[in-house]
């Protein structure tokens, strides 16, 4: 991998765990769904780190849970259940920042986040 890859893919683990925080912050004062956003952002990132890694590039967001299955669940090196969660996550955020009278709750959030803490942290050492 080329030194301006291996940069990319240091940046977007690191914006992977900026986001973390800045879930956190959300959290912390009771902004559900944008904590939801940022849950999804966060690993959002870890696996466009995860893909660009082993030189699978995509430029959407579909494109992104496509080439995950595809290479990474389909493919038995992460498990169904991280799969799901990356999917599930997304269909979260999509209606939670889309759909009208959408309310996450403290319970879901804090569920969500600590998933999620779990899961990049996976797919950081697959990185």
């Amino acid at each position: 991998m080329k030194g301006d890859s291996e940069d990319l893919v240091k940046y977007r683990i690191s914006r992977s765990l900026e986001t973390l925080r800045e879930a956190d912050a959300m959290i912390q004062n009771g902004f559900w769904n944008a904590s939801v956003n940022r849950i999804y952002y966060a690993c959002y990132y870890a696996v466009s780190g995860l893909l660009l890694k082993k030189n699978i590039e995509t430029n959407s967001h579909k494109g992104i849970r496509q080439m995950f299955g595809l290479h990474f669940v389909q493919a038995g090196i992460v498990s169904k259940e991280d799969g799901r969660f990356f999917s599930d996550l997304y269909d979260r955020r999509q209606t939670g920042d889309y759909d009208d009278y959408v309310l996450y709750d403290e319970a879901t959030v804090l569920s969500l986040y600590n998933q999620a803490q779990e899961f990049i942290g996976r797919m950081v050492k697959l990185e």
